[in-house]
């Protein structure tokens, strides 16, 4: 048994095939000889029949006995006859000096032929010469007429079966062993590429099955197994894929909330430690002139500005990294809101000499957040009037495709060095600390910008321009949906 579980499907398959081929053919062979010999035993007794019939008849036109085989025509060498009364006795034998008395009632033919008119078998007989004899008996009025030959070598080839037809079947046999030899290989290959993918998929390895399985229905069933695996490998990588990028998403969100932290109480000391150093003069010093009051009161007020400006934009951040998703999206007319925002800063801009132009080349209308978009302009526009040291300020927006608008915001400056381009959105990044500190900048400004225009669906770059200063250039999808960054 174990030695046939260890061979192939296919050979196991196809061994069954021909054993069951095999088994078939010799059912067949045993059943087809035996119904040809009886057909030829029943052709053989007809024969012998009608000499008994000539006999019974030439019995009948004479009342005496005469030798039936001198004037009953056959055709056999050896013909033995033999007439037996109703009492089994044989008053007739041509082939004996004397009449035995054995009683034949109790011989097959001879009780068939008393029973059912006739009767026929094949007998080894023992009273005299010991051969072998094919006797056929029937009945007549009063007795029973037996013919008899020997079961010699014609006898033997007369009544043989014909093995033609089991040659032609063992050949059909043969044929159908090797069509199922083919078919049964044909599924063996299925199933063995099926188990030993089945192998495979246990152990957790990546298939990559490129060869397909016919075209049938074990093939289908196959591919159709082969291409689930393949989908709950590409599910499991994806979960894992996702599930990294997720880890990696928290521990960088963990690592700019620290930063920030960090950078906040760095920031936060300078506001805190102005104030509180006006304050304990302003409290120590109560005989202090009334400019110079007025002076420490003014530095006092412009630390907790700046402290004030800090906070604000940090809870800006926050909210778009935390809550982006409850923010309000609501319909906002861009080019009115940039609008007002140029005409806020018209006075400060004029007295640093600068000239602001907008240019409006798009719809006038997309669905974001107004306090967003107000705090992108602003932010460029006060980095500009503080830090490019240009003279002009240029606004343009355009439909860049039927969902993105296309928003330029450029100066005339001196623009930054290329190596900090790359840092300029990072938070609390100054390129002269000392010079953004006394401008009053909080260090988020362009962080804002950025995370401001990421959750409108857009891009931004900062590059600086052939002709000198800086233009920043980005993206704002038109029916924006929201999303935390």
């Amino acid at each position: 048994m174990a030695s046939w579980l260890r061979l192939t499907y296919h050979r196991r398959l196809f061994l069954g095939l021909v054993v069951f081929l095999w088994l078939m053919l010799g059912c067949f062979a045993v059943f087809q000889y035996h119904r040809e010999k009886q057909f030829k035993a029943e052709e053989l007794n007809l024969r012998l029949q009608m000499i008994n019939d000539r006999i019974i008849d030439g019995l009948a036109e004479n009342d005496t006995l005469f030798s039936p085989t001198s004037v009953i025509p056959h055709d056999f060498s050896e013909l033995r006859i033999s007439i037996i009364d109703s009492d089994g006795k044989i008053v007739y034998d041509n082939s004996l000096d004397s009449l035995p008395g054995t009683n034949h009632l109790d011989r097959k033919e001879i009780r068939e032929a008393m029973k059912h008119g006739e009767g026929f078998t094949l007998r080894r007989h023992s009273e005299s010469t010991g051969g072998t004899y094919f006797y056929a008996a029937k009945r007549s009025d009063g007795y029973v007429v037996r013919s008899a030959v020997p079961y010699t070598v014609s006898l033997n080839q007369l009544l043989a079966a014909d093995y033609a037809f089991l040659w032609i079947m063992i050949a059909v046999t043969i044929g159908m062993c090797a069509i199922g030899f083919f078919a049964t290989r044909r599924v063996g290959c299925h199933v063995e590429r099926l188990n030993r993918f089945a192998e495979r998929a246990e152990q957790g390895e990546r298939i990559f099955d490129t060869e397909p399985f016919p075209h049938d229905e074990l093939g289908d069933i196959s591919n159709n197994i082969v291409r689930l695996y393949a989908r709950l490998q590409q599910a499991i990588t994806d979960r894992d894929r996702e599930h990294r990028l997720a880890l990696h998403e928290q521990a960088e969100k963990i690592r700019i909330k620290r930063q920030l932290t960090n950078n906040m109480n760095h920031e936060l000391k300078t506001p805190v430690a102005s104030m509180q150093v006006c304050l304990e003069t302003l409290m120590s010093h109560k005989n202090l002139s009334d400019g110079k009051r007025d002076e420490f009161i003014a530095r006092c007020y412009a630390a907790n500005e700046r402290l004030r400006k800090l906070l604000a934009d940090v809870s800006a951040i926050t909210r778009m990294e935390d809550g982006g998703e409850n923010i309000q999206k609501e319909p906002v007319d861009l080019k009115g809101l940039v609008a007002e925002i140029c005409d806020e800063y018209k006075e400060i801009a004029a007295e640093k000499g600068f000239e602001m132009r907008a240019r409006w080349l798009c719809n006038d209308t997309i669905y974001g957040n107004a306090s967003l978009l107000s705090s992108v302009f602003r932010n460029l526009i006060e980095n500009a009037l503080a830090y490019s040291g240009g003279t002009r300020l240029d606004i343009k927006a355009e439909n860049l495709d039927t969902e993105y608008l296309a928003v330029s915001v450029a100066d005339n400056g001196c623009g930054v060095p290329p190596e900090h381009l790359s840092r300029l959105f990072e938070r609390f990044y100054r390129i002269d600390k000392g010079r953004s500190r006394q401008a009053g900048g909080t260090g988020l400004g362009l962080s804002i910008v950025k995370n401001a225009v990421l959750w409108h669906g857009g891009t931004i770059k900062v590059e600086n321009r052939p002709s000198g200063g800086l233009i920043f250039t980005f993206t704002l999808h038109q029916n924006v949906s929201g999303s935390p960054i």
